[in-house]
């Protein structure tokens, strides 16, 4: 059975592209080809072994339905309008158009919103007879409200495990800003001096290269990690002693590979896995001697809560199948 994925994929968003790996990875283990519509489908090919497809190529996405049994939309925050309504008039596009080919479509394991008012009436409308899993109970509750049931899975990169035999530096501190957060990116340079100030040697770690390099130079770190392929960050993250993510996968990697962390919620997904994973979280005017004392305390999540996420994610994949 050939499953098409529809995500944020091949535009070098390290966080995405752990999706993308633990989605293939994943659906193999049931016997499933996973053919992924890309931004750069040759590219994604090589890098996961599998069909993909341009995503912005009717043609291309027709194609890859009809040669298809099942579409999953998602993961990632996909279902949204705070980017710009044009990325949630796509995404939802791909679904309708897989609706049409009767094909079985599922939102999956994506967190939903922000939203406006119109925005979420188009959401309501799109996924009526779609079965539905997001990845917090934040999304849950949003698509509630508009009257669509959802159940809870997990966010599929928890399942990604780091490279066997690392060894982990509970001194190593790495903190992941986002290019376009500004105000935490000032405040998080308080936070490194002060880790410094310690003894801590801090990485600055950039998800997406061309967007968060200069807020990683920025920091005044020990050292910048600059990388577009999830096993080097999730590897990076396994070998720290606590984490400090901007970026969401910084804090979900962090998870995966049973690191402590903060997250500083500039998006409600944030908030929402941190508050799932029983973490702290912050606002983006965030305080840096409060978050810098949770790094040099290396402040616990709930284990068992992420591990029960961990599970959903799992089991997504078998509901979402129809296993």
């Amino acid at each position: 059975m050939k499953v098409t994925v529809s995500g944020y994929y091949g535009f070098g968003n390290t966080g995405d592209e752990a999706i993308a790996l633990a989605i293939t990875r994943e659906l193999r283990k049931y016997g499933a080809s996973p053919l992924l519509l890309s931004n750069t489908p040759e590219e994604t090919a090589r890098t996961y072994g599998c069909e993909s497809e341009a995503r912005m190529q009717p043609a291309a996405v027709l194609g890859a339905l009809v040669r298809s049994g099942v579409l999953l939309s998602g993961g990632g925050g996909l279902l949204q309008d705070k980017t710009s309504a044009r990325t949630l008039t796509y995404y939802l596009a791909v679904i309708r158009l897989g609706k049409l080919l009767r094909r079985r479509v599922v939102v999956f394991n994506q967190s939903v919103g922000p939203l406006s008012a119109q925005g979420g009436r188009k959401v309501a409308a799109a996924l009526r007879g779609v079965q539905v899993i997001v990845r917090d109970q934040g999304s849950v509750d949003t698509l509630a409200a508009l009257g669509v049931q959802a159940q809870l899975g997990g966010d599929p990169a928890l399942l990604l495990p780091p490279t066997p035999g690392l060894r982990r530096d509970p001194m190593r501190v790495i903190v992941a800003p986002r290019g376009d957060v500004t105000e935490a990116t000032e405040r998080l340079r308080d936070v490194v001096r002060a880790l410094q100030a310690e003894g801590r040697r801090v990485t600055a770690l950039s998800f997406m290269p061309d967007h968060d390099d200069q807020a990683a130079h920025s920091l005044g770190a020990d050292e910048v990690l600059s990388t577009c392929d999830p096993q080097v960050a999730l590897d990076a993250i396994a070998g720290s002693g606590y984490v400090v993510g901007v970026r969401l996968h910084a804090v979900i990697l962090a998870a995966a590979s049973g690191t402590p962390f903060s997250g500083i919620a500039y998006d409600p997904k944030v908030q929402g896995f941190c508050t799932d994973a029983g973490a702290p979280a912050h606002a983006v005017a965030l305080d840096p001697g409060r978050v810098a004392d949770e790094a040099l305390r290396r402040v616990l999540p709930d284990q068992a809560a992420i591990e029960d996420m961990r599970l959903r994610a799992a089991q997504s994949f078998s509901r979402a199948l129809g296993k």
